[in-house]
């Protein structure tokens, strides 16, 4: 079990890892941002949802959520269509387009990091990955502290 010293240690070291998260999105074109590639992966994982499910997994306001779509749609990389559950309801999805986006986008993520772990060993850098997904699955599989998630957006 670990320590409080070395979670403690992890929080510095998660904290740290905006700068990369700022890199990435420098790496990125300007008409795509790093939140547009997020919302366009999640489509693309899950498949199309309604703008209310993409709030929760973004764990975002919904007036940020709607900021993202139409930024999205207005491009054609997304678009919404009823929901044949609850008409007044929209699903959201990918389009081809948005497909393109995001594998353009992937890439360059990839390349960015491939430059700055150029002197990592694949056997590193998977350790990091699952690692890492062991970390958000921790998180995401409502663990003892489950109910701490939406705290942060309470009054």
């Amino acid at each position: 079990m670990a320590t409080r010293e070395q979670c403690a240690e992890l929080v510095q070291q998660l904290g740290a890892l905006g700068a990369v998260s700022r890199g990435v999105g420098r790496a990125l074109p300007a008409e795509c941002p790093q939140a547009a590639v997020i919302v366009l992966s999640l489509l693309a994982r899950y498949g199309q949802m309604r703008a209310s499910d993409l709030a929760d997994r973004l764990d975002v306001d919904m007036s940020v959520t709607s900021r993202h779509v139409t930024y999205l749609a207005a491009r054609g990389w997304i678009e919404r269509h009823p929901d044949p559950q609850d008409r007044r309801s929209r699903l959201l999805r990918l389009t081809p387009l948005g497909e393109q986006v995001l594998r353009q986008a992937s890439d360059r993520i990839a390349e960015v990091f491939a430059e700055f772990l150029g002197d990592w060993t694949d056997e590193e850098v998977g350790q990091l990955a699952a690692l890492m997904a062991r970390l958000r699955a921790s998180f995401d599989g409502g663990g003892p502290r489950a109910g701490l998630r939406g705290r942060a957006h309470e009054g």
